[in-house]
This record gives C-alpha cells, structure tokens and sequence, in this order.
C-alpha cells in the first residue's frame, strides 16, 4: 500500500532526510519536500562567500534538482500544521501524509535588538554575506566589531571563524588601519564542547591580535553614531559591524501544538520522535537539553545525523524491516582560522557529565577536508 511522506523544510536534515527516503523506498510510495525558497545555500560556506573565497552561485542549487530523483518538490510557506492528521498547510492548500518531518530550522530575528539589522551586516546568510564582502573591499581603516547578540545562535564556532578570517583579510591587504574586536553574549568559545575546547579556540583568537570581550549582551546600536551599548554600560564605537543575529522559533510551530514553552519542538533525543506518533522533528526547530544544563548546539551536523536516524526508522516503519535506530549526539565541524587553514572538533554531545569533545590544531589538512566535504555534499544530496 503506497504511504506518503512529507518532509517540512528543505534545509539540511530535510534534504539529508528526503534523499534518503527515495533511496530506501521503492517508487510506490510519495516522498514531498516543502521549503519556502526555491533554492538551497549551504551556511557552511557563507564565511567563504564572506572572505571572497566562494561567489554566492557555487555554494547554492536549485531545490528542483530533486525532481530528478523522484521527489515532489513543493515552493511554498508552510502556513499550519496539524501533528494529530500527521498534515500541514502550505501556501493555502492542505498535504496530509502518513509520515511528517519537521525540519523548519530556526529563524533569524536581528529585530529583537534595537538597530542591529541597520547598523551592521552578518555572515549567517547568503545575502548578508555577500553584503559584507562588498563591505570589506573598500574597508582600509578602522574597527571592525564583531558581536554574537545573543548566546543562542547557530553554529557555536561562526563567530570565531568570522574573526579569524577577517583577520586573515587584514593580513592579506596589510590593513595595519584596522582594529578587530570580537563582542560575545557567552562567557567563553564554544562552552558546549567543554572547557578544555573553549580555552584552546580562546587561544587561536587571541594569538591573532583580536580584541577578545566575552560575557558582553548587546542592548542596543546606534546605526547614525555607530555605536554599540552593552548591558553592562559599555559603549564601544566602530566603522563595520559584524554580527550573529538572535534566533526565534518558526512562526507556524510557535503557534501549533507542538510547541513546548519555550516554543522550540521537544523530541526523543534518539529517535526524534514527537509526542504525536508518525511525527518527527529534528535540526533546529528542536530544543534537546544535555546534561551540563546547555541545549545540543543549532548547527548542521547534528540535522545531518538526525535526518538518518528519521529517515532509517520511517523506512522500517513503512517496510517493517531492520532494527529501531537511535541518534548518538555526535557532531563535528571544521573551524576556519584562515591563511587556508582550519582546526577540526568532534565527539560525543550526549556523554556524560559534559560533552566530550577533542579539537584538533589548525592545518591546511582540514581546511582541505571542508573543501572535499563541500563538493561531497552538493553531489550526494543534491
């Protein structure tokens, strides 16, 4: 009997997911994917598009490639979504299905801090990013300010590259005119991946001669002076602002059922199964809190591995063979540190009592590694 599976969202873990539901599942059954752009950018790259190394067209393709493979391929807002028909509405028309994935991720509000959007550019997308590399060719004298604005944004090591890289770019043009400093909401690098991992990517930053401020909460920018206030009354000025906006839950899951109180989706941290059977939720519209009191970091790498643990026990589901398969907590990234060099961190998020995580030094090796893993994941995923 053909069943259909609908796949909310066509970032990573919903593109991760959507393949391989074609892969496993024979033509008899419907694979749809819904995502509100037409077009698929990978964020890994948004720092290179930033620093000149990639132009925005290498690192997006068209989500109507996945035609080819067989999978509906939908453009259009999802407006509501009803967990107990295992169904949502997209752009005013109802898609109901046997199986639904909730992949939405988690969007950006620069809003929710007073000026920031107008008085600053930032990496996290691809218009931003290519906006800031238009910025920085002209850009021969002054402060570059860097700023996390909340400390919950994606990819906990973002921040970190983009000083570093910008760095490498002041070196790079000899700008001995520029000043880089780097404001954080956090007290401390990547604190998820433990104190040791924290320290050694603190160190990097600070043997670059970057002006290194944690445990600062922007209030407020002053686009027209150029300033910005911190809780704290500090008041720094500068000529290019930098920054990683504040994240916000998804509108249409804010509203649904499946919010918990902080809005965000609670799962099964193995099996990212929802309350509501035959409904998965997995990236960064989930909240799944570790041990050490942080929630799993919003990054891709952990949509990535989610996506196949759904995608495996839906096909059991549909297929009823095979054994139940459980997400580890895994992750791993590389950390660009410029001069085409990157360090490289991976372990366990879910180990007890904290995360246990093993960054490994800066090389040309890695930084060809996240080269390799680029062009391996537009060919195998889209």
């Amino acid at each position: 009997m053909s069943q259909t599976v609908l796949v909310l969202g066509g970032g990573v873990g919903g593109l991760v997911a959507a393949n391989l539901l074609r892969r496993h599942l024979g033509s008899t059954h419907r694979i749809i994917l819904v995502d509100r752009e037409s077009s698929f950018s990978l964020a890994a790259s948004y720092l290179w598009v930033m620093s000149g190394a990639r132009r925005p067209e290498q690192v997006s393709r068209p989500l109507a490639r996945l035609k080819r493979k067989d999978i509906e391929v939908i453009h259009g807002e999802v407006e509501h979504i009803d967990p107990a028909q295992r169904a949502a509405v997209v752009a005013g028309v109802r898609i109901a299905a046997d199986h639904l994935v909730i992949a939405l991720g988690a969007d950006f509000n620069a809003h929710a801090v007073e000026g920031l959007s107008d008085g600053g550019l930032t990496f996290a997308t691809l218009d931003g990013a290519t906006r800031l590399r238009a910025a920085l060719s002209n850009f021969r004298k002054g402060r570059i300010l860097i700023l996390t604005a909340a400390p919950l944004y994606k990819c906990p090591a973002a921040p970190y590259e983009a000083a570093l890289l910008l760095e490498a770019h002041r070196r790079r043009i000899r700008g001995d005119q520029i000043r880089i400093d780097l404001h954080t909401a956090e007290p401390g690098p990547m604190g998820v991946a433990g104190p040791e991992v924290s320290a050694a990517v603190r160190a990097i930053v600070e043997s670059k001669s970057i002006g290194y401020h944690p445990d600062r909460q922007v209030v407020r920018v002053d686009p027209a002076e150029r300033v910005v206030e911190f809780r704290n009354g500090e008041k720094v000025q500068y000529e290019l602002l930098v920054y990683m906006p504040p994240l916000q839950v998804p509108r249409v899951v804010r509203e649904s059922i499946l919010a918990s109180a902080g809005g965000w989706i609670e799962v099964d941290r193995h099996t990212l199964q929802t309350r509501f059977s035959g409904v998965y939720a997995l990236g960064d519209v989930t909240s799944i809190p570790l041990s050490m009191g942080k929630p799993l970091p919003k990054a891709g790498v952990f949509a990535h591995g989610q996506a196949r643990v759904v995608a495996h026990n839906i096909v059991r589901a549909i297929t009823g063979t095979g054994r139940e398969a459980n997400f580890d907590g895994y992750g791993a990234c590389f950390v660009e540190a410029g001069g085409s060099t990157a360090g490289y961190g991976a372990g366990d998020f879910y180990a007890e009592p904290r995360p246990s995580v093993t960054l490994h030094r800066p090389s040309l090796l890695w930084h060809a590694g996240k080269v390799m893993f680029e062009k391996y994941w537009f060919w195998r995923w889209l």
